[in-house]
């Protein structure tokens, strides 16, 4: 398989074609960058987990409510591929129905190179900001940066700068995969020369079906088509919006890796999902957007350590019939096939000290196990889903 990655094709500085000039996206976020000078650092918070420590304080904080000093939310140490400032989009009401105020003022950096999951519930306002990102939606408020480039006054650049896999299937089912390429490539003014659209198709396993009409592709094919669609101006930013829907176990890894390919060149990912263990697995960094406004954003990591929860179960080498007293102090409870369940938070308490008053209690352990909280657990305590 041809290596689509190979040299420095996907790396910055990305050579656009914008208003009939070359243009070197890099170069001109590097220029923007020193304009701004200490306003950019002094955007981003000092101290990575100084969010997790809030959202653990208070579940539901805005999207705008400020970090220590009054900064943002942001992930020190990286500069923003993705740039939002008091984001806002409303809809208006249709039938009788009021305004739906779907963004509200939403503060939001994505670091340059990370793999950056958004999630929420079916209408937080995900697709909406994926849509203001790409110029398909526009804002009511607020300002955005893709890139460096500031959607309102250089929106050709900023279009440029980002590829977007959209969650519908919007295919010509008259066009092949290999024509909807290059048609696409043509759109965004990448020179003949330049296209490498039959790579492209191999990277994402639709070498075979470069010249089959869209509408005989399955459902798994169309949804790498997407992908594909997404890859042809080489964008250093590239969205993801529900990629892996309704394609099988088999085909969901092989994304998986990729993603990961992608990431390792420099690309920054943006991936939308609602497989949350595919978030847990991929994304570095996770914000969780509910009712337009961002719930919670950290590393994964420290996203992972809110709730601060453990559970440990306890398979006695016999069966019991009733919960020792001695364990009564502890949050133990007896299940039904005979076997203890103790809740406890890794914070207050060690496995050792649960391990030897179950001992203690008469109880001869012949096996355990152990559950972590997941990022459902924590998806569904802040968002009440």
């Amino acid at each position: 398989m041809p290596d689509l990655l190979a040299g420095s094709h996907l790396l910055p500085p990305f050579t656009l074609v914008c208003q009939g000039s070359l243009r070197q996206v890099d170069h001109k976020y590097k220029t923007d960058a020193r304009k701004r000078g200490a306003q950019t650092e002094h955007s981003m918070p000092t101290n990575s987990s100084s969010v997790a420590h809030r959202v653990a304080a208070d579940p539901h904080p805005t999207a705008a409510s400020p970090g220590p000093g009054g900064q943002s939310l942001g992930v020190a140490g990286a500069r923003p591929a993705i740039r939002a400032r008091g984001l806002r989009k409303v809809y208006r009401g249709s039938g009788g129905q009021p305004p739906k105020e779907a963004l509200k003022r939403i503060d939001l950096d994505i670091p340059e190179g990370s793999i950056f999951g958004l999630l929420g519930p079916n209408g937080a306002g995900k697709s909406t900001f994926i849509n203001v990102l790409a110029g398909l939606v526009m804002k009511t408020e607020g300002q955005v940066d893709v890139w460096g480039f500031d959607i309102d006054a250089n929106p050709r650049q900023a279009r440029a700068s980002i590829g977007v896999v959209p969650q519908e299937l919007n295919l010509d089912p008259f066009f092949t995969p290999i024509e909807t390429l290059e048609a696409q490539a043509g759109l965004f003014g990448v020179p003949k020369a330049e296209r490498r659209s039959h790579e492209i198709l191999d990277l994402v396993g639709l070498a075979d079906k470069a010249d089959a009409y869209a509408r005989s592709l399955s459902g798994g094919m169309r949804r790498r088509l997407l992908v594909a669609k997404a890859m042809v101006h080489n964008p250093p930013i590239l969205v993801l919006d529900e990629p892996t829907a309704g394609v099988d176990i088999e085909l969901r890894k092989q994304m998986w890796d990729n993603v990961r390919a992608l990431h390792a060149r420099g690309v920054t990912i943006v991936l939308t999902t609602h497989y949350l263990e595919e978030a847990q697995e991929l994304c570095d960094q996770i914000a969780i957007i509910d009712q337009g406004s961002v719930r919670a954003y950290d590393t994964t990591a420290n996203l992972l350590k809110l709730l601060d929860s453990k559970t440990v179960t306890v398979c006695p080498s016999e069966p019991l019939t009733a919960l020792p007293p001695a364990l009564s102090a502890l949050d133990a409870s007896l299940m039904a096939d005979g076997r203890i369940q103790i809740r406890y938070k890794p914070s207050a308490a060690d496995m050792d000290g649960l391990l030897t008053a179950v001992q203690a209690a008469g109880v001869r352990i012949k096996d355990l196990s152990t559950h972590e909280s997941d990022l459902e657990d924590i998806f569904l305590k802040l968002t009440g889903s």
